[in-house]
C-alpha cells in the first residue's frame, strides 16, 4: 500500500528496455567453496547487465538562474519575434508531474513563472536544474526567468521525480536552433531514451571485498516474548558498498539496506518512530499493518518525526518499505526490510536466518541507483541482503544434523525469486500466511523451492546432512547469475 500511486509502470511512452551487453566469467575464483556446484554445472558464470549508452543535452537560454536578462541573444536582437514582450506561464506541480508539461514561447520574450504545488510532498521547479529551493505542498511561487532566446527545459531536482515525469519543455521560436525541448527527449517526457548511462558503476565479478569487510548478518532476531515492540527508524541517505569497489548512495533506515528485521509474535504491538534525517521526504509502509495509508504511511519531511503503531493481526514474514514517490525509486535505493510474527507454536530450530532479495540498478559511482533502469527492468545485480555475491564471499556457517529455518523476504522491487539450496529438500515450507508443507506429512512430500513475488515472505526448513559446501540461490537462473548466490559451510 501506499499513500499515493506508485510509478511502478513507466508514464505514457515511457522507456523502452536496451538491447544489452552480457558477458561471462568464471566464478571458481571466489571461493573453493563453491567448486563442488561447479563440477554440477550449476553455476556456469556472471552474467551481467550491460548499459546501452542514453543521454540528452539540454538548450541553452538567455538567462541566469535567477532569470537576469543576459547580453548574448542568439538570431540578432532586431529579428527576435518576441523582443520588449512580456510572458507569463502558470504551472501546476503534482506528485510525479508538471502541466502543462510542453509550453510554447517567442524568442527575445521576457518570461515570468507562476508555479503552484498541489501535490503531497516538497517539490522544485528548477530552470536547467540549477536551483533547489523546496516548494511546500499547498504553497505556490513566482519566478523570474528573464529573456529566452534558445528552447529549454524545467524540472524537479529532487531525486527521481524528474525521471519520474517532473519535466517542462520550453519550445522557443523564432531564435536560435534548439536540440531538445521540442523533441522531449527524456525517457519521461518520451520514452525515447535509453535505461543506463556510460558513467554508471560496473560491477566486477571476480573482485572480492577489501580489508575490513564485514558481511550483513543474516541471523534472525529472537523473539523476546514482549507484547511491545519499540523501536526508532533514523532515515538517512548515506555512501554504501554494494559490491566490491562498487559504492552508491543508498536510503536507509538505521544506516543499512535492507533496514532492521522486526519480530514478535500475533497479538503485539509495533510502536515504530520515524526520524527524517534525509534530505527529502521519506515515509514506512509496514505490509504486517492494518491502518489508514494516509495517517500512518503519510511522508514526512526532513526533521520531522512519526510515530507508527499497530496490532500483528496476522502471522508471516512481511515487507516494510518507503512509500513516497516514486515509490519504485525510495525501494529500488534501499528503502524496505522485513518484519517477522511468528505462527503460533513455531517449532524450535537449531539455527535461524533471514534472507531479502532485492535487486541492484547502478547509478555512477557514490550516487544513488537509476531510476530509468528500475522502471525498465534492467537491473545490474540481484542480491541477498543488499551485497553482490555476499554469502560467497562469507559463507553461512552450519552444524551437520542441525535443524535451519530461512525466512525469505522478496523486497524487490521487481524481481521474484524460486529460493533453492542445493543438495537438501525442504521437509517444511510456510508461504503468505500458512503452512504448504509440514514435517512428517503423511504424503511423504518434499519441496525444492519457495517461489515469491515481490513484498511477498515465507519460509523453509531443512537438514544439511554431511560436511561440505551447500550453494542457496534463487532458482530464476539469470538472477543467480547476477548475484544472487550464497553457501551454507558445514564442518
Amino acid at each position: 500500500m501506499s499513500t499515493t500511486p506508485a510509478p511502478d509502470d513507466p508514464a505514457s511512452g515511457g522507456p523502452s528496455v536496451p538491447a544489452r551487453r552480457r558477458w561471462t566469467a568464471s566464478l571458481s575464483g571466489f571461493l573453493p567453496a563453491v567448486s563442488a556446484a561447479l563440477a554440477l554445472g550449476l553455476i556456469v558464470g556472471l552474467i551481467m547487465v550491460g548499459a546501452a549508452p542514453g543521454d540528452h543535452r539540454h538548450g541553452t537560454l538567455a538567462a541566469s538562474e535567477e532569470g537576469a536578462p543576459s547580453s548574448s541573444g542568439g538570431g540578432g536582437g532586431a529579428a527576435l519575434p518576441g523582443k520588449g514582450k512580456k510572458v507569463t506561464l502558470q504551472f501546476e506541480e503534482g506528485d510525479m508531474y508538471i502541466k502543462p508539461s510542453k509550453v510554447t514561447v517567442p524568442a527575445g520574450a521576457d518570461v515570468t513563472v507562476n508555479v503552484v504545488n498541489k501535490g503531497s510532498q516538497n517539490h522544485t521547479f528548477s530552470l536547467l536544474g540549477k536551483t533547489s529551493r523546496q516548494l511546500e505542498p499547498g504553497k505556490s511561487e513566482t519566478q523570474h526567468w528573464g529573456v529566452l532566446t534558445e528552447s529549454t527545459q524545467a524540472w524537479c531536482v529532487i531525486p527521481g521525480h524528474k525521471e519520474a515525469g517532473m519535466l517542462v519543455d520550453v519550445t522557443v521560436t523564432g531564435g536560435a536552433s534548439a536540440s531538445t525541448a521540442a523533441g522531449g527527449t527524456t525517457a519521461a517526457a518520451s520514452g525515447a531514451a535509453a535505461t543506463g548511462d556510460p558513467a554508471d558503476a560496473k560491477i566486477d565479478p571476480a573482485a572480492k571485498p577489501g580489508d575490513g569487510w564485514k558481511p550483513y548478518d543474516p541471523t534472525a532476531p529472537v523473539n523476546d516474548g514482549k507484547d511491545v515492540h519499540e523501536a526508532t527508524f533514523t532515515v538517512t541517505e548515506k555512501e554504501l558498498e554494494v559490491a566490491p569497489g562498487v559504492k552508491q548512495t543508498r536510503w536507509t533506515y538505521n544506516g543499512t539496506a535492507p533496514g532492521p528485521v522486526l519480530r514478535g509474535s500475533v497479538g503485539d504491538t509495533f510502536r515504530i518512530k520515524l526520524v527524517n534525517k534525509g534530505s527529502m521526504g521519506h515515509s514506512i509502509d509496514f505490509h504486517a499493518s492494518k491502518v489508514a495509508p494516509n495517517v500512518q504511511m503519510r511522508t514526512i519531511k526532513p526533521g520531522e518525526t512519526l510515530v507508527y503503531e499497530f496490532t500483528a493481526q496476522f502471522a508471516g514474514i512481511f515487507t516494510y518499505h518507503c512509500g513516497s514517490d516514486p515509490m519504485i525509486y525510495h525501494m529500488g535505493n534501499g528503502m524496505h526490510g522485513a518484519v517477522i510474527v511468528d505462527p503460533p507454536k513455531l517449532d524450535k530450530v537449531d539455527k535461524e536466518l533471514v534472507l531479502v532479495q532485492s535487486e541492484l540498478y547502478l547509478g555512477p559511482q557514490g550516487k544513488p541507483a537509476d531510476l530509468k533502469k528500475m522502471q525498465a527492468g534492467d537491473y545490474d545485480a540481484v542480491v541477498f541482503n543488499g551485497y553482490h555475491n555476499q554469502y560467497v564471499h562469507a559463507p553461512i556457517k552450519v552444524k551437520a544434523g542441525d535443524r535451519v529455518r530461512v525466512w525469505v523476504d522478496d523486497g524487490g522491487p521487481n524481481e521474484n525469486i524460486a529460493f533453492h539450496v542445493v543438495g537438501t529438500i525442504f521437509d517444511t515450507v510456510w508461504k503468505e500466511g500458512a503452512y504448504t508443507l509440514r514435517r512428517d506429512n503423511d504424503e511423504k512430500g518434499g519441496a525444492q523451492v519457495l517461489d515469491l513475488q515481490p513484498t511477498q515472505g515465507g519460509f523453509v526448513e531443512f537438514t544439511l546432512p554431511d560436511a561440505g559446501t551447500y550453494p542457496f540461490l534463487g532458482h530464476k537462473m539469470k538472477n543467480m547469475a547476477a548475484g544472487g548466490l550464497g553457501v551454507f559451510q558445514v564442518g
